[in-house]
């Protein structure tokens, strides 16, 4: 098969979720006089003696930060989720239905340092994280009640950050959330009918294109999805077929964080500013089930469009119809594919 779409509307199908998206690469050159961010200057202090995330600083009420020295993970204060809650709900003719939801919800410094972000971090500073990840997977994931354990990460103003010190999220639940739920679904489908993960067979075939893929190394390959929504998407997808973070070899888990560095230093790289971002990783359910099926992978959804000042929003079309996007994956990958593996800070 060969895609000759890159001047014609067409429709993609997102093999993840089962959704479609539209894409509609001619409309790339059209004029823009809509909004555009305020660029945000990228000069922030090694220690801020106001942020609630630096070592020995005070959080809300009498939490206070220990000095630590490599990663750090506490019980989110404003947590959105709670695990001693009464259970009860509704549902009044399915038509009010409502009922209540344990979790546990964590926030994970990268580093003490206010001004380090994946891609300045050297790669041995983020297996910290790997391993800090591991551990609050296992941790949280064989508690009774929690059956999905969601890390993540909200980079920069843009995204809704609100603290500028480099740090991820976990939501740890009851429920399966949404997105990966529809991912189970197509990953059951698929390996049902082949005896093979999806997401395997298919980064056999785009290493066999090398389309749409962007870096690489011994044990994680990233790319531009084929069904891609947002401009600069990228999805991380490991070449072994493993499902959860507990699955991982030492080696993967370096892997990983090489990765890691790769891609945040080519988004950086992209409009030399620190490149804003929601990530995250969509490991096994931790619901005790084997999930053969599952296939261990991470999503960059960043919102840039054409400039560190314009970003593709997601309204109308979107909200009442389907996903869109203008430039086709094959493009973007090129151009990710092309910037240099070394920090535009250091060149």
């Amino acid at each position: 098969m060969e895609i000759k779409f890159n001047d014609r509307p067409h429709r993609r199908l997102n093999i993840l979720t089962g959704e479609w998206v539209q894409v509609s690469p001619h409309r790339t050159q059209r004029p823009w006089q809509g909004q555009q961010e305020e660029q945000v200057k990228d000069q922030k202090p090694e220690y801020d003696e106001k942020c609630y995330l630096c070592p020995g600083n005070s959080r809300a009420g009498d939490a206070e930060n220990p000095y630590y020295k490599s990663t750090f993970a506490f019980d989110n204060d404003f947590s959105a989720l709670l695990p001693d809650i009464d259970v009860d709900g509704v549902d009044r003719d399915d038509l009010l239905v409502a009922r209540t939801e344990k979790g546990i919800c964590r926030v994970i410094c990268f580093s003490p340092r206010h001004d380090l972000t994946l891609p300045e971090m050297e790669t041995g500073q983020i297996r910290n994280v790997v391993d800090l990840w591991v551990d609050e997977y296992r941790e949280l994931g064989s508690k009774t009640f929690i059956n999905y354990v969601q890390i993540f990460e909200n980079k920069g103003e843009m995204m809704g950050c609100s603290n500028p010190h480099p740090h991820g999220q976990i939501w740890a639940q009851e429920s399966i959330p949404e997105e990966p739920a529809k991912e189970l679904v197509q990953q059951q489908s698929y390996y049902q009918k082949h005896g093979s993960t999806l997401l395997g067979d298919y980064l056999e075939l785009e290493l066999e294109k090398q389309e749409r893929v962007v870096a690489q190394n011994d044990h994680f390959v990233v790319l531009v999805p084929f069904w891609a929504f947002w401009p600069y998407e990228t999805l991380v997808i490991s070449r072994r077929p493993f499902a959860r973070f507990t699955d991982m070899t030492p080696d993967e888990k370096e892997g990983l964080a090489d990765i890691i560095k790769k891609i945040t230093i080519k988004y950086d790289n992209l409009f030399n500013i620190s490149f804003p971002y929601s990530a995250g990783f969509h490991p096994a359910p931790t619901d005790g089930k084997p999930h053969p099926e599952w296939h261990f992978h991470m999503h960059f959804y960043p919102p840039l469009l054409r400039s560190a000042t314009i970003k593709k929003f997601s309204v109308g079309y979107e909200m009442l119809g389907n996903e869109q996007r203008d430039i086709t994956a094959e493009y973007a990958a090129e151009i990710l594919r092309d910037l240099p593996n070394v920090h535009y800070k250091l060149q």
